[in-house]
């Protein structure tokens, strides 16, 4: 990670299956999203950038509604799409835990296949809303069978905790990723499933790195905005502030960040991604499609030596911000809470 050099490197997944440890996040392009209305011809022009620079991993699921599809419309403009990483989710909505079962399971994956127009998954990342319903690590085991059966590359997990990653590894499922919100604002997988996954071959992929944009220059040094974010994201990272201290603990963490990328000449961003590539256990970071034409800055995060000492200053100012305390995916799975109740669970049924 830190060879110089202006294009990204590539990371080894699992044996023989390398990816970019900068992966593009789609889900700013789903139907019911602000970004859906991007012009697809840009899109196929920014994303050619992309490969070529050595990004190669792009991430959707199956609830981003025509991503899968927009996605397998570009790999057919390519003359060549073998060394394009797509990876994707299966998703049941929560109101449909109690009937899942192997014909939709499979149902669901023959969708994402012919959606992306391949006769196989690269990774199947999987989700499931409550705990409490009976049936994940069955579905786990199936969609462990469809890897076999050759559906399926190999498998993810996403927002599971340690006990359940735990739980379905015991089971005999093959699991080589785990999807999870980390960032210097949120680093609840440092609680135990960090440390556990990088004993056991298990990479990392983070989303959230950015905090949906609070963990940049625009929010450095502004007053606290007047009213909530206009967009569910931001919703969502403005409630993790919450539980960081609010406006004045952003503002205590992004002045050691901004000091590290003056420093590196790079974007206060670029700094808090390469934060979270540095963290142990960790292989990618999922970052959104509206930020990917920023190659250029990006790039500074492989062509630079970082060392202990550009984080020493931010690591003093973290240890007084905790942030959110528990599992992982924890908060969000409280009944009633704030961050469960900004959640859209049954996406498939509209």
């Amino acid at each position: 990670m830190n060879t110089r050099r202006s294009t990204c490197p590539s990371v080894e997944l699992a044996p023989g299956y390398s990816i970019s440890p900068l992966i593009t996040g789609c889900w700013q392009l789903a139907a019911d999203h602000g970004a859906a209305s991007v012009e697809f011809e840009l899109l196929v022009e920014r994303w050619r950038r992309a490969l070529a620079a050595g990004y190669t991993t792009f991430d959707c699921a199956d609830i981003y509604t025509g991503v899968e599809e927009l996605l397998g419309r570009f790999l057919r403009r390519l003359d060549d799409s073998s060394a394009v990483r797509i990876h994707t989710k299966y998703v049941p909505d929560l109101g449909n835990l109690a009937r899942v079962d192997r014909p939709a399971i499979v149902r669901a994956i023959d969708q994402s296949l012919a959606g992306l127009g391949r006769e196989q998954l690269d990774l199947v990342q999987f989700h499931w809303w409550d705990y409490a319903v009976p049936g994940y690590v069955e579905t786990a085991l199936v969609l462990d069978e469809l890897r076999q059966a050759g559906k399926i590359r190999y498998l993810g997990l996403t927002n599971f905790d340690l006990e359940r990653l735990r739980e379905i590894v015991a089971a005999g499922v093959e699991v080589v990723a785990v999807q999870v919100q980390y960032s210097v604002l949120d680093r609840r997988p440092e609680n135990g499933l960090a440390e556990w996954c990088r004993q056991h071959g298990i990479g990392l992929l983070c989303y959230g790195t950015l905090a949906g944009g609070f963990l940049s220059d625009a929010y450095r040094g502004v007053p606290e905005p007047p009213e909530r974010a206009a967009n569910r994201s931001l919703v969502k990272y403005a409630l993790i502030l919450d539980e960081l201290g609010g406006w004045s603990a952003l503002q205590e963490i992004l002045d050691p960040l901004a000091a590290i990328a003056g420093r590196r000449g790079v974007p206060l961003a670029t700094a808090a991604i390469r934060w979270v590539l540095e963290r142990p256990g960790v292989a990618a970071a999922v970052v959104g499609v509206s930020r990917r034409e920023r190659s250029d800055t990006f790039g500074r995060l492989w062509s630079q030596a970082w060392s202990e000492q550009d984080w020493s200053e931010l690591d003093a100012v973290l240890a007084r911000y905790p942030g959110p305390t528990g599992a992982v995916y924890g908060l969000e799975r409280e009944p009633a809470g704030p961050h469960l109740a900004i959640l859209r669970m049954n996406l498939k049924e509209g």
